[in-house]
């Protein structure tokens, strides 16, 4: 049995089989390691009604662009697997599925070492594909609830049937996981108490055209890390909330309480069968919408500049507004019988023995590549555009990798070549 590559990928999500697809058109020995199935976190943590928040258009794998009949609309939850199914079947990529790698590290020799479930592997060059979501992270404070409410993270939600009957719901956190759940719990007719954080917002349409159009025209999604205004720290920012559901919408907070949903601050702790929050509501909730008006601000002027003809819409009106902060509620009394946790993620690169981490465990890199050669990342948010994270970036840098690789490969041999002529045929 091989136990040899010329490169080891590990991850066979998106990022994974787009850097496969890559190495195989350029004729790359490889192999690919996938803890679960192909699409496995797309089917297996979201939830049922969960859809894409970019239009369909924007998918774009290398050499399988979104093949359906709706550009502008967005893909449900068992679309996106179907799609990344028959982008791996349309080009059988080496993968084994089922495979987990517990260690990689790099011997004296520069060879790089895999240990997985399956046995122990080595090759030239190793690509890390493994996103960068990786543990739940839940608050310490969720310790502190009962035993009889029941308390999910957000990639274990699934539907509103499957919290308790006749018992209310609070969701923590209003990054695009949080508002969306929301969003399902409130439609279901369930009474939903959401936590409103700093997330920012987004406009879904504006003049005429979906905001990720006009984005796309002015070349947002062409801006490289290096020429942010915010620099690496937008690798860290949180999503702006928005949705694809029925054909694609805004999330608007306060039209959700006037219709009853109940908008806190930031939970700040839980004691005595009281939660505590923030008074933060009204900040948080005209921040999200300063946001989406300097998004559409900036439309306005690229519009203006380019002479564009497109219909204009009056400024955004705030159909409410938060009268006297509620500092604390009672759960037992508000009848809370489940928490959903949307507070997002930790990385865990604790398996990778190789020195490219900072001190906050991010890996130094360059658009995927690091100081140590041979060794790569790919599939992070903002590795190198926006979309990098995305099917819609993502062919980028795996493409930039794999002719990064090719090159690594031609110098290689050249060396090669040039200590042969030296030794063999004279100086």
């Amino acid at each position: 049995m091989q136990t040899h590559y010329a490169v080891v990928i590990v991850g066979g999500g998106q990022a994974g089989l787009a850097m496969s697809y890559c190495l195989k058109a350029r004729g790359f020995d490889h192999l690919v390691f996938e803890k679960n199935t192909i699409g496995y976190s797309w089917r297996a943590k979201r939830w049922d009604s969960f859809c894409l928040v970019t239009p369909n258009w924007q998918c774009k794998l290398p050499g399988f662009h979104y093949p359906g009949d709706d550009p502008h609309g967005f893909m449900q939850r068992d679309e996106i697997v179907q799609y990344i199914e028959a982008y791996a079947a349309s080009f059988d990529p080496p993968l084994k599925e089922g495979v987990a790698v517990s260690k990689v590290r790099r011997n004296e020799a520069g060879v790089f070492e895999i240990e997985t479930t399956i046995g122990n592997y080595t090759a030239d060059q190793v690509i890390i594909a493994v996103g960068g979501y990786h543990v739940p992270k839940l608050p310490s404070i969720a310790e502190r609830l009962p035993e009889a409410i029941v308390q999910l993270h957000s990639s274990e939600y699934r539907n509103p049937e499957s919290l308790p009957d006749d018992k209310a719901v609070l969701v923590v956190g209003t990054g695009q996981s949080g508002c969306q759940i929301a969003e399902d719990l409130h439609l279901a007719g369930k009474q939903v108490h959401l936590c409103v954080g700093s997330a920012p917002r987004s406009p879904r349409r504006y003049r005429g055209k979906d905001v990720v159009d006009w984005l796309d025209q002015m070349g947002y999604y062409d801006l490289s890390i290096d020429e942010h205004p915010q620099k690496e720290k937008a690798r860290t920012n949180t999503n702006h909330y928005v949705t694809g559901r029925g054909g694609g919408r805004e999330i608007d907070l306060r039209q959700f309480a006037l219709e009853g949903m109940q908008l806190h601050g930031r939970l700040k702790t839980i004691r005595n069968n009281k939660l505590e929050f923030a008074d933060n509501l009204k900040q948080n909730l005209d921040q999200a919408d300063a946001v989406a008006e300097n998004i559409k601000k900036g439309i306005d002027s690229f519009i203006e500049k380019n002479h564009i003809s497109a219909p204009i819409e009056p400024p955004y009106q705030p159909v409410w507004e938060p009268e006297q902060a509620l500092l604390d509620l009672d759960y037992e009394a508000a009848n809370i019988g489940a928490v959903v946790w949307s507070t997002g993620y930790h990385s865990d690169f604790s398996w990778i023995e190789i020195p490219v981490f900072d001190g906050k465990g991010y890996p130094g890199h360059d658009r995927g590549v690091t100081d140590v050669p041979g060794f790569y990342f790919l599939g992070l948010p903002w590795l190198y555009t926006w979309g990098s994270g995305r099917f819609s970036g993502v062919a980028r840098d795996a493409t930039y990798l794999a002719d990064t690789i090719v090159m690594r490969k031609k110098v290689s041999q050249r060396n090669d070549w040039s200590t042969i002529n030296e030794f063999l045929l004279g100086s």
